[in-house]
């Protein structure tokens, strides 16, 4: 099985900003890319932090409303300094959460979710921005074609990694939704094929349907004769 990884999904062309840079070049940055934030990086290109929408309005929210029907939003103590920056430096993120390109999409999200951000730079063996990977960019593996999907799990999941051939099970693939349908041996691969399934790029849910010939799991004994049901939740 192969995990698609942050180097093949990153944006490569990456628009950066240093420390110096001012509220006013940012945001003419973002308006004229059509992106939502940038890194911040030092001389040698190291990433330090980054600068988003959301820390550019914070800035806005702050300000009072012109015709005073707005209550003034007072910024937590924390927060203050960034809404009186003008530069990147007082206005970024910081420190910035990278990614590595050998990373998975598994990965990448995790760290994402982690960190509660939509985008992590991509840093190099030497800590040098290489790319920008986005959520955006993380649900391209959802995109892949149901036919690829089915090879995969028919080849790499069923027959080289479990042993199971073609003949034993099939699999149809809907919109990234998996069906297996057939008969096991061993009752305990069952979970295993299961979860195999769900770990495959572009995979949105899995459900089986397969019997069994041996009950290698140590339940109680059922009824003589074979195959019987699973008695599994995909």
């Amino acid at each position: 099985m192969r995990h698609r990884i942050v180097s093949e999904l990153m944006t490569t062309d990456v628009v950066d900003v240093r420390q110096d840079a001012t509220f006013t070049e940012i945001a003419k940055l973002l308006a004229e890319h059509g992106i939502t934030a940038v890194p911040v990086v030092d001389d040698t290109d190291r990433p330090l932090g980054v600068v988003s929408e959301a820390d550019l309005l914070r800035k806005e929210a702050s300000r009072l409303d012109p015709a005073g029907l707005l209550p003034s939003l007072h910024p937590e103590s924390a927060e203050r300094p960034k809404a009186d920056a003008t530069t990147a430096e007082g206005l970024m993120t910081s420190p910035a959460v990278v990614a590595r390109p050998e990373w998975t999409v598994v990965e990448a999200a995790q760290a994402m979710e982690r960190s509660r951000v939509k985008r992590l730079p991509v840093v190099d063996e030497s800590g040098r921005l290489i790319g920008v990977v986005s959520r955006a960019d993380l649900l391209r593996v959802f995109l892949r074609g149901d036919r690829a999907v089915r090879e995969e799990i028919t080849g790499d999941v069923l027959m080289r990694t479990l042993g199971i051939p073609p003949t034993a099970v099939t699999v149809h693939v809907v919109e990234g939704r998996v069906t297996l349908r057939g008969t096991v041996e061993r009752k305990s691969v069952i979970p295993v094929a299961v979860r195999l399934c769900r770990s495959v790029d572009g995979v949105v849910d899995v459900s089986e349907h397969l019997d069994f010939k041996v009950d290698d799991t140590g339940s109680p004994a059922a009824d003589a004769g074979y195959p019987r049901r699973a008695q599994l939740s995909p």
